[in-house]
């Protein structure tokens, strides 16, 4: 498969602070590749990067083959971006925010019309085609967001955290809307905060931290490549003696194939990581544990442990 976003050793500086330090990745076409890490990780700054909202301090970047920094306004015309921000505008109402935004793109008439009732249709909008924009919710704000950067028939969309702040049932909505995207082969670049949301979406991730690169697979890559394939979590009383040599000793009895098992206390929960399912089950029945959990690890997991659990601004 082609690339449409080519990434190679790209820096960018701001006065003495590196925001991006050396990154390179690449997306094919018909993927949808994730971008994770923490706060000041560096994910946002790429996406200006490639949507030439930004100028790279260093290194080569690519979109359909062009130069962001020479050839913006080419890319813009095949891209789709529904930012953090979803800058709709609040004196129109949904439909004439659709209509506005396809005359940037020289669109309009009867096909352009029906094809913007189609997409409402898909992000279940369409009773609220005449409702101002002050009215509608956050999710339906960010589903419009969604539909009208899908109106110039985009060969690539970028999503910048897209439900960050919707409850669950709106998230979820959105999430079927992206499969449904991916399924007719539109290209996708995701930045979240969200774990489970890239685990769900993404056929790639790339996690950055301090402005690089650190890890790249798809969610299960990562997970085998780094954690052991079960976790027993538990709480932990840190005042008794004697419960983690025990339990450190158990988890050695059966070694497994893949990442060793290990056992990690990040304040009051312990996490007990093992290949072995029976032998985590085993320890959960034989102690007694109450209030522990048994569980596949997670892609959130393996971020934790890259990218650490202290606090980011």
């Amino acid at each position: 498969m082609s690339s449409v976003i080519q990434v190679d050793q790209v820096v960018k500086r701001y006065g003495d602070f590196t925001a991006v330090d050396g990154v390179s990745f690449s997306v094919a076409r018909g993927e949808c590749y994730g971008l994770l890490g923490p706060n000041g990780a560096g994910k946002t700054t790429l996406f200006k990067l490639i949507v030439s909202m930004a100028h790279r301090s260093g290194g080569s970047l690519s979109v359909f083959g062009l130069d962001p920094e020479r050839e913006g306004v080419q890319i813009k015309a095949r891209l789709g971006v529904v930012g953090q921000e979803d800058s709709l505008d609040p004196d129109l109402d949904v439909w004439g925010n659709l209509q506005t935004y396809g005359r940037y793109f020289g669109l309009g008439g009867p096909e352009f019309r029906a094809r913007c009732r189609e997409l409402l249709d898909f992000l279940e909008l369409t009773e609220k085609l005449h409702m101002p924009i002050m009215a509608l919710s956050g999710g339906m704000k960010r589903r419009l967001a969604i539909v009208r950067a899908l109106v110039n028939e985009p060969e690539l969309l970028l999503l910048d955290e897209p439900t960050t702040g919707l409850d669950p049932q709106v998230r979820h909505a959105i999430w079927k809307a992206i499969r449904g995207l991916k399924e007719r082969g539109l290209t996708i670049l995701l930045t979240t905060h969200y774990m489970e949301e890239a685990a769900q979406l993404a056929d790639r991730v790339g996690i950055v931290d301090h402005g690089q690169r650190i890890a790249e697979g798809s969610p299960a890559e990562l997970i085998q490549a780094n954690l052991p394939a079960y976790v027993l979590e538990l709480p932990v009383n840190l005042q008794a003696e004697g419960w983690r040599p025990g339990l450190e000793r158990a988890l050695e009895r059966d070694p497994s194939e893949g990442p060793a098992p290990r056992l990690e206390v990040h304040g009051d929960r312990g996490y007990a990581f093992h290949g072995g399912e029976g032998r985590l089950r085993e320890l959960l029945l034989e102690r007694a544990l109450h209030g522990a959990q048994l569980r596949a690890t997670s892609l959130e997991d393996v971020f934790l442990l890259l990218t650490g659990r202290s606090l980011r601004d």
